[in-house]
């Protein structure tokens, strides 16, 4: 018989779960605290690592819809903008890791995903529920909810991101230890092209690099609409939990100082600014951060991570399928053994995302001597630096 499993969490790892699982069958129903099934932010890069999982969800027509394909990712210096390096994108990605490189808005990639579980209709999709208590035992979890609502399954996956409630069902030293606040603040925005000047428009992904911060720009939502990220060593502000902070031009300015007349003047051109304070964990130790019997994590819930490598969200879907997979057309009983393959599979994958998306939070924000020879080795190595085989053909 196929497993009944709950799913913390609707964003985006928790519907890619949800949807996996149904594929076999297996009964999964959702459970999101907000009144509404939705996601705040912006631009999501998604490498071919992840663009491969989401065509064996059979969303590779819905998501080529919905997605830019950028032509290049150009690396510039923040200070003068001058080019560093290049790499090509487009039709490059796709013959090299058989899958395309692409750029969406956040809320269109969880609506696509979204769109296509209520479409699957093997589980409930459940709003408004804030999850206060988990109990397991040998074969059943029960979840209630801070309204005295209660439900009752055979798995437990936690996808309630970087607070995540279901962690603390593990049996690691770390589960019950908070986040780390990194004291990085990132701002971002959102403008149609066609309200932009011709050369601010984009159709590439262009980062530039700076004293502590860098900034990044591409295309979403078909080449229509423009994003910008831009992440400083700034002292945060506001609510840690809180990732849609009302911000200015002026306090952006404040923390990033200086830079060249093309970036400013892009920024200048924003309709506005949401910010929201970056935090992580170290990375995972072992399976047993990912799993303990009945309880198994996916995305931020495991391993939140700071946006260095643009891999957030495509770990979280990358974890979905290896979830599913572990567990196959298997019945309730073989649930503790399915969660201890998946977390046996993934852990030490996800520790290097973690890990590589650190150590280019200091490449990135480098100053001094380390600053100039990362810009050197750019300007010689170029494409062979910002290629990530290890990672893209994972």
């Amino acid at each position: 018989m196929p497993a009944h499993i709950l799913v913390a969490g609707g964003g985006i790892g928790g519907l890619a779960t949800a949807l996996a699982l149904s594929r076999n069958r297996h009964r999964a129903d959702v459970f999101e605290q907000a009144t509404v099934f939705g996601e705040i932010g912006a631009g999501v890069q998604l490498g071919p690592n992840v663009t491969r999982r989401l065509q064996q969800l059979d969303l590779g027509t819905g998501l080529a819809a919905i997605a830019a394909c950028p032509d290049a990712l150009v690396v510039h210096s923040a200070g003068n903008g001058a080019e560093l390096a290049r790499l090509p994108l487009g039709s490059a990605m796709q013959q090299r890791y058989g899958a395309p490189y692409f750029c969406v808005h956040r809320a269109d990639l969880h609506g696509l995903l979204l769109e296509a579980v209520r479409a699957r209709g093997t589980g409930a999709l459940v709003t408004a529920t804030h999850i206060e208590q988990i109990e397991t035992s040998d074969d059943l979890v029960c979840v209630s909810s801070t309204d005295a609502r209660a439900w009752e399954g055979e798995a437990l996956v936690g996808a309630d991101g970087l607070w995540s409630m279901a962690r603390q069902q593990l049996a690691s030293t770390s589960a019950t230890e908070p986040p780390r606040v990194t004291g990085h603040t990132a701002w971002r925005a959102l403008i149609e092209q066609s309200a932009l000047p011709m050369a601010l428009r984009r159709t590439r992904v262009d980062v530039w690099l700076g004293p502590q911060l860098h900034a990044v720009a591409y295309p979403v939502r078909g080449g229509d609409w423009l994003n910008v990220v831009v992440i400083a060593e700034s002292a945060p502000a506001g609510d840690a939990r809180d990732w849609d902070q009302a911000s200015s031009i002026a306090a952006l300015k404040q923390a990033m100082g200086r830079s060249c007349a093309s970036l400013q003047a892009l920024l200048d051109a924003m309709p506005g600014w949401r910010a929201w304070s970056l935090s992580d964990r170290a990375p995972v130790a072992s399976a047993a951060d990912m799993a303990h019997e009945r309880v198994a994590l996916v995305g931020d819930a495991a391993h939140p991570m700071v946006p260095y490598l643009a891999q957030g969200a495509g770990m979280a879907i990358e974890d979905a399928l290896a979830l599913a997979e572990a567990l196959g057309n298997g019945s309730a009983a073989e649930v503790p053994a399915a969660f201890s393959r998946y977390a046996d599979a993934r852990w030490a994958r996800n520790a290097r995302v973690q890990a590589r998306a650190r150590r280019n939070g200091e490449i990135f924000h480098a100053t001094g001597a380390v600053r100039l020879g990362r810009d050197m080795a750019m300007r010689m190595l170029g494409a062979k630096l910002l290629d990530q085989p290890w990672l893209y053909g994972g």
